[in-house]
């Protein structure tokens, strides 16, 4: 990351610390700030408080007093992390969207192995990065992506009903008495919510079936007035569409819909992204449908038609995942698999967060002090970001055959 930091970097970086200061209320605030994002973009393999003091201060004797004072920012300052990622989430997209405008907002969540019970938010519980149901902190995430980079603009911690429903877990962690319990996708919609009144560039919605096959969480989307198109899980039910607009007789899986579909021959294999040896490659058959969800709040006949995006890897026996979309009719099925295979890129974000700017490196145990801790790092990689954009630019433009993917609700 020091790397991307050269003379004129540094000043923009001056001037970057200078805009969240605004937002910080103070200089003790400030100066607090710009050391724990320095000692968040450095070297140090640790980047908690505690190292990160350590090797901001010169004087031995004065470590602990130091130690002190940015723990206090951290864990106890009372500053606004919405108004310091909607500074840092504008420096990054101002910067991406100079070669190409945001296509998507993806969502997801990452899981923070822990030990003990303490940290706020650890439970039992599954987390994909582990692969498995361990004892983790999961943190829920909304990122935006143009054709060429991707940044993320907000994050939430999850809060399991182990802490919600615990008077004495809440004071402990010094959880908020107004927070009540939330799932992952409640807690994406919120980001998404505050996304649109802080009128971000508006992208296709991306997510997995965890959250996708949500019917709340679909239609949270659409009354927010932005596309989706998101996995769901086999079991989906769906009326296929004929040409002319028709229903089918019966409701099936997608599952099932899908076996149909290979039976007629309408799996067709395309390439969506190039790999670092080949292709990266699978068969794709895609068809309009209505959702067929058991819920009387809406007649059927008032639902909205959505794509059916299917992909089926080679050698694999059943398709390895279902997308339902809303976007329009006129999207091609190219289109559409290129739009929703965005969401790896949430990997790399991981990687780069983790990997080099501790985004799980908070050992506090208080609510506020892990989402300061997660606002500081959100900061310095939108800056990392930035700096990647202006210093390596993509060398052509991507080329679209068809619609732009960004589109009107």
């Amino acid at each position: 990351m020091r790397d991307l930091i050269d003379g004129d970097a540094a000043e923009r970086l001056t001037s970057y610390f200078g805009e969240i200061g605004e937002q910080l209320g103070n200089d003790s605030r400030r100066q607090s700030f710009a050391i724990y994002a320095m000692g968040v973009l450095g070297d140090g393999e640790r980047k908690s408080v505690e190292p990160i003091a350590a090797r901001a201060c010169g004087d031995p004797a004065k470590a602990d007093a130091a130690h002190q004072s940015l723990l206090h920012f951290v864990a106890n300052a009372r500053w606004s992390d919405e108004a310091v990622r909607r500074v840092a989430a504008t420096h990054a997209i101002d910067a991406i969207t100079k070669h190409g405008e945001v296509e998507a907002w993806i969502v997801d969540d990452t899981g923070m192995l822990k030990q003990g019970k303490h940290s706020v938010g650890v439970h039992r519980q599954y987390t994909g990065s582990a692969g498995k149901v361990t004892n983790c902190q999961i943190a829920v995430t909304l990122s935006v992506a143009t054709a060429e980079s991707h940044a993320p603009i907000d994050v939430e911690l999850y809060m399991p009903r182990a802490w919600t429903d615990n008077a004495e877990r809440r004071r402990s962690a010094r959880v908020p008495d107004t927070l009540e319990f939330k799932t992952k996708p409640q807690l994406a919609l919120d980001m998404m919510s505050r996304a649109v009144k802080a009128k971000t560039p508006e992208g296709v919605v991306l997510a997995d079936s965890a959250y996708g096959t949500s019917v709340d969480f679909r239609d949270g989307i659409r009354e927010l007035g932005l596309h989706f198109a998101v996995g769901v899980d086999p079991q989906t039910s769906v009326w296929l569409l004929d040409s002319e607009g028709a229903r089918s007789e019966g409701a099936a899986s997608v599952r099932d819909v899908a076996r149909a579909l290979d039976e007629l021959g309408e799996f067709r294999r395309c390439a969506w992204r190039q790999g670092t040896k080949e292709d990266l490659a699978a068969r794709f058959a895609a068809r309009r449908v209505v959702p067929a969800y058991d819920d009387a709040s809406r007649a059927a006949e008032q639902r909205e038609e959505l794509w059916l995006l299917v992909e089926w890897r080679d050698g694999e026996a059943e398709p390895a995942n279902y997308f339902l979309s809303s976007l329009p009719k006129r999207w091609t099925k190219k289109q559409l698999i290129r739009i929703v295979m965005q969401r790896w890129r949430t990997e790399r974000i991981y990687e780069d967060m983790k990997g080099e700017l501790g985004f799980d490196h908070y050992e506090g145990r208080s609510f506020q002090g892990w989402h300061h801790h997660v606002s500081v790092v959100l900061s310095c990689y939108a800056f990392v970001v930035a700096e990647r954009a202006r210093r390596f630019p993509p060398s052509a433009p991507d080329n679209v055959e068809d619609d732009a993917v960004h589109v009107a609700a």
